[in-house]
């Protein structure tokens, strides 16, 4: 079948834009896909200067099938630049690899992802595929699968997102009303109804924490790789809402190896989710002992579901 094209977001990082299409190269697949940028025009004049070079820089990437860059001429933020473009891209490609420019992917990244869409593409439940997962200790699955989607090197089909649903006053209600909260937080360890509030209030301007409870609401599964494929580079104040604080907490090593992908049960793995949620658990002890302090943590969680400039 043919390959998912890529689509890639930046703004103003070029260091870090550069070790993520440097990586990307690396794939094996790379010659054979076809790469969509978006560029992010700057936000005022003092930083245009940085999208200026980063754009210059984007002319000068080879090493894929094709590379087509797409230069907003206004500042959409990262929100509204990746609704647009998934969809765009989707429209056009019935699926979509997706990255952002601070994600570092192994050189199997693009296996993975290929052949995962192709494996589950008949699979209605199965809404996403997801490349990275956190640094916990315990042995996981070769793949397994989790309710809701993902938001850290990611693919999709276009039936996948579909879903999306972009009102969260609307999706929170619907998490209320059908007493799912709970549930919907991993009974605690994580606080995504807090972000879905606070998109809701304009605190954040989250797609990923919309994306997440879509596909959770509407009972679809996102397949997880045991070991990560991708590491986030971006966790190092570089970006606006983003600290290096407690950022070794989402570092995970890169898998250097292929996924044996083989098709499993299409549920979700209540054995690997109950090991994340020990995972989240036991940071919040951490931070009970002053080994982090928890508005630090709380920056990288807010980053994960949001990564909102």
């Amino acid at each position: 079948m043919p390959l998912a094209p890529i689509a890639l977001f930046v703004y103003n990082r070029l260091e870090h834009t550069k070790k993520t299409i440097s990586a990307l190269q690396k794939n094996e697949l790379a010659n054979d896909s076809d790469l969509i940028i978006f560029s992010d025009a700057a936000k005022n004049e003092a930083g245009s200067l940085a999208v200026k070079n980063l754009r210059d820089y984007l002319k000068t990437v080879a090493g894929f099938k094709s590379l087509k860059i797409i230069e907003r001429s206004d500042n959409f933020g990262l929100a509204k630049s990746i609704i647009g473009g998934v969809t765009e891209v989707v429209n056009q490609y019935g699926k979509i690899i997706v990255l952002e420019d601070d994600l570092v992917t192994s050189p199997y990244f693009l296996l993975y992802m290929n052949e995962a869409l192709d494996l589950y593409e008949k699979e209605d439940r199965v809404v996403s595929i997801h490349s990275y997962i956190y640094p916990i200790k315990e042995k996981l699955p070769e793949t397994f699968f989790l309710k809701g989607a993902d938001c850290w090197g990611w693919a999709t089909w276009k039936r996948g997102w579909d879903l999306f649903e972009a009102d969260g006053q609307k999706l929170l209600d619907e998490l209320i009303s059908k007493k799912l909260i709970k549930l919907f937080n991993w009974n605690g360890a994580y606080p995504y109804s807090q972000m879905l509030k606070g998109q809701i209030l304009g605190l954040n301007n989250s797609w990923a924490i919309r994306w997440h409870a879509s596909a959770f609401l509407k009972d679809k599964l996102t397949l997880y790789p045991g070991e990560s494929l991708v590491s986030n580079v971006g966790l190092d104040s570089s970006g606006t809402h983003t600290s290096n604080h407690g950022a070794n907490l989402f570092n995970s090593k890169v898998k250097e190896t292929p996924i044996k992908l083989s098709k499993i049960i299409v549920e979700e793995d209540g054995e690997s989710l109950k090991k994340i949620i020990t995972y989240f658990n036991s940071l919040k002890m951490r931070l009970l002992t002053g080994v982090i302090k928890i508005k630090f943590l709380y920056k990288n969680i807010k980053k994960y579901v949001e990564r909102n400039r």
